[in-house]
C-alpha cells in the first residue's frame, strides 16, 4: 500500500464522519485506530480524563499544540475553546500538515485553528511577531520527546509564559520523557500534577503532565 496511513484516516473520516460536527470526526479517528490501524493521536480517554478538565479550567484565549499530526487533539481542542479564542498548532511534517488541515475544515473549527508548518524551533520565537502573540494560556505538549525540555525553555525565554499558563505534555511515561518532568518538577517555575492514564488505543501504562507557570522567579 503505496498509500500513507495518514491518508487512510483522512479518507475513512470523509466517508464516514458527519460534516461539521467535530466530536463526530474525532469519534471516526478514534474508531478507525482503535480497530483498523494504531496512530499516535492523544486518544479518547486522556481527552475525558484530563485534556478536556483542563483545558475548560483554563478557558485559554490563546492555546499552542506543538506536534498537530492529524489534527485529532487540534479539533479535540478547539470545541472546547469560548468564541474568539485561537489555537495555533505546529507540524514539522508536511504530509501531516496537509491531511489535519483537511480533517480541521471538515470538522468546521478552521477559523479557531490555524496550522503553523515547519518547526517548534524556527516558529515558537516569531509568535510574537508574526502571529500577534502576546502569551499563551495553554500549550500542548505531544510532538518529538526530545523537544519537550527544549521548547519550554524557548517558550520562557521568548515570554511567551506568563503567571498561570498551562503546559500539559503527553506522553511522559511512555515512551517517558524524565528530562522534562525534572524540570518542571524541580526548577522551581511550576506547579505540577500528574494524571495517570494509558497510551491511545493500547492498555498500556502512560500519563499527563500539567505544569502550571508560577512566574520568572
Amino acid at each position: 500500500m503505496d498509500e500513507l496511513k495518514e491518508q487512510r484516516i483522512l479518507e475513512f473520516v470523509l466517508q464516514n464522519a458527519v460534516r461539521g460536527d467535530p466530536q463526530s470526526v474525532v469519534d471516526n479517528i478514534d474508531q478507525y485506530c482503535r480497530h483498523k490501524e494504531w496512530a499516535m493521536n492523544v486518544g479518547d480517554e486522556k481527552e475525558r480524563q484530563t485534556m478536556c478538565r483542563v483545558v475548560e479550567e483554563r478557558a485559554p484565549s490563546i492555546a499552542l499544540e506543538l506536534g498537530t499530526y492529524c489534527g485529532y487533539s487540534a479539533v479535540r481542542i478547539a470545541k472546547l475553546l469560548k468564541p474568539g479564542a485561537r489555537l495555533l498548532t505546529i507540524e514539522m511534517n508536511p504530509d501531516n500538515a496537509a491531511v489535519a488541515k483537511q480533517i480541521i475544515e471538515f470538522a468546521g473549527v478552521q477559523n479557531t485553528v490555524q496550522v503553523l508548518e515547519g518547526s517548534s524551533a524556527d516558529i515558537i520565537p516569531n509568535l510574537k511577531e508574526k502571529y500577534q502573540v502576546d502569551t499563551l494560556d495553554f500549550v500542548f505538549l505531544d510532538h518529538w520527546k526530545d523537544r519537550y525540555i527544549v521548547d519550554t525553555k524557548l517558550l520562557e525565554e521568548c515570554c511567551l509564559l506568563r503567571t498561570g499558563s498551562v503546559l500539559l505534555a503527553d506522553n511522559v511515561v511512555y515512551p517517558g520523557i524524565p528530562d522534562f518532568l525534572e524540570y518542571v518538577r524541580f526548577c522551581g517555575r511550576y506547579d505540577c500534577t500528574n494524571y495517570p492514564s494509558h497510551v491511545q488505543y493500547m492498555n498500556k501504562e502512560d500519563a499527563l503532565e500539567k505544569a502550571v507557570f508560577k512566574g520568572y522567579i
